[in-house]
């Protein structure tokens, strides 16, 4: 059983975890791994679909409310024997035996997350309290992908886990920052008192194939406007600093958390840090160097900087980002044309 909480101070469960089915251990059951993906259909959710297909021992089963997600990401699987698809809201009890849970429902994007902050921050806390009663019902493990959001505006550079934060409760964010830090804390309940096994992953920005192109987020509006001929909109001052991790090693950060021993929190993301305006230099000449950049007013509560210290992921997991942001860019690049329909001049 993990024990290392943010803190750093041992956590010990009080019950051990339950057992799952009895014919688990039978000797003439040969099963598969069955593994719950929520949000599934979503960005990050279906890479993780494609990685974990891979294994022939793995049965996937997604349950997506498709609110940010598109059966689309997911339709090289649709009819495959080891993987099952389900409309489902988590906000909703499911009832269904899984071993694993990665726990991923959620919008992410300020865009959609601001659009129904009551619906986001019921899908953080009501969601997550669903996932954790599946998994004490049938002694499933379950990861949850919180967020780097629940660091704030932060007043410690780079964030490392035992970083408490500085986060507004009042403001246009918090139904997804504080959601996260309600879920986190769910979780840590749950493994206390009930002796589940948990999983936190505080992730940090994640860009590639199949985001969703007019997301708000800066790495895909930035690629959408050059490829459109659009100026580039950096939100002032232009100073202000992210960290960008390539998907496939997200997914493969998120694997080694579910498949070690340690409940996290661990920070998975790249802690390459750019500012916004180099990475408006960068997409620039990498997509499109006729475009102009723009200046236009920042959003509320946006934090100054974002980086993460990745020691932990490093050291428990055996982890850390391979692919650079001028590597990750071209791949997405090719996959947001073909969407868009606007191919690259000669």
């Amino acid at each position: 059983m993990a024990n290392e909480a943010s803190n750093g101070r041992n956590v010990v469960s009080t019950k051990p975890p339950p057992e799952p089915s009895p014919l688990r251990k039978a000797k003439f059951f040969k099963a598969n791994m069955r593994i719950l993906v929520t949000g599934g259909a979503g960005f990050i959710g279906s890479h993780l679909v494609d990685k974990l297909m891979e294994n022939e021992k793995n049965e996937v089963i997604v349950v997506d409310n498709y609110f940010t997600g598109s059966k689309d990401n997911l339709r090289q699987w649709i009819g495959h024997p080891r993987f099952e698809l389900i409309r489902h809201d988590v906000t909703e009890p499911l009832l269904v035996e899984v071993d694993q849970i990665y726990h991923l429902a959620c919008p992410a994007s300020p865009i959609f997350y601001k659009y129904n902050p009551v619906k986001t921050i019921k899908t953080n806390v009501i969601g997550t309290l669903n996932m954790l009663g599946l998994a004490k019902r049938v002694g499933a493990r379950i990861l949850l992908t919180s967020t780097s959001e629940v660091y704030g505006d932060p007043l410690v550079h780079p964030q490392t886990e035992d970083y408490w934060g500085n986060v507004n409760p009042i403001g246009v964010r918090s139904c997804y920052d504080e959601g996260k830090r309600v879920a986190e804390t769910l979780m840590f309940d749950y493994h206390r008192q009930h002796g589940i096994e948990i999983r936190i992953a505080r992730i940090f920005n994640t860009y590639g194939p199949r985001m969703n192109i007019d997301d708000g987020r800066v790495v895909s509006n930035f690629l959408a406007q050059a490829i459109r001929d659009e100026p580039l909109t950096v939100q002032l001052p232009g100073t202000q600093t992210r960290s960008f991790c390539y998907v496939s090693d997200m997914v493969d950060g998120l694997i080694r958390l579910m498949e070690g021993d340690h409940t996290g929190p661990i920070n998975i993301g790249n802690p390459g840090e750019f500012t916004m305006l180099e990475l408006a230099e960068t997409v620039k000449e990498m997509i499109n160097p006729d475009v102009k950049i723009i200046s236009v007013e920042n959003t509320p509560d946006d934090p100054r900087q974002r980086k993460p210290d990745i020691t932990k992921a490093k050291e428990l997991l055996g982890w850390e980002p391979k692919i650079k942001l001028r590597n990750g860019i071209p791949l997405m690049e090719d996959d947001f044309r073909k969407r868009l329909g606007i191919l690259r001049k000669n």
